[in-house]
């Protein structure tokens, strides 16, 4: 079985499927407040932050919400630097 997906780490030994990452945004405004209370009452919550602050919201394409203690824009800088490696693999132009 050979999986060819792409795991982006969100902190402390956690880490999700990069394809799956519809949004990555900051914690701190009222909607993402009521989105990830709305996570936790539908059970589609993940807290990742090992007990820490939260510092970033991350949602999928399946609508999970899942908590990182790691900033929004180092989460977005690991995300890019590997979709440019998935398209320098491909075309090695670039």
């Amino acid at each position: 079985m050979s999986c060819r997906c792409k795991l982006l780490n969100i902190g402390f030994g956690n880490s999700i499927v990069a394809d799956r990452i519809v949004a990555i945004v900051n914690p701190a405004s009222a909607p993402m407040k009521r989105l990830r209370e709305e996570a936790k009452t539908n059970s589609r919550l993940i807290d990742a932050t090992q007990g820490r602050r939260t510092r970033s919201i991350i949602v999928t394409d399946s609508n999970h919400v899942i908590l990182s203690a790691i900033q929004a824009e180092t989460i977005a800088q690991r995300l890019s630097a590997d979709l440019l490696a998935k398209v320098e693999e491909k075309d090695p132009r670039y």
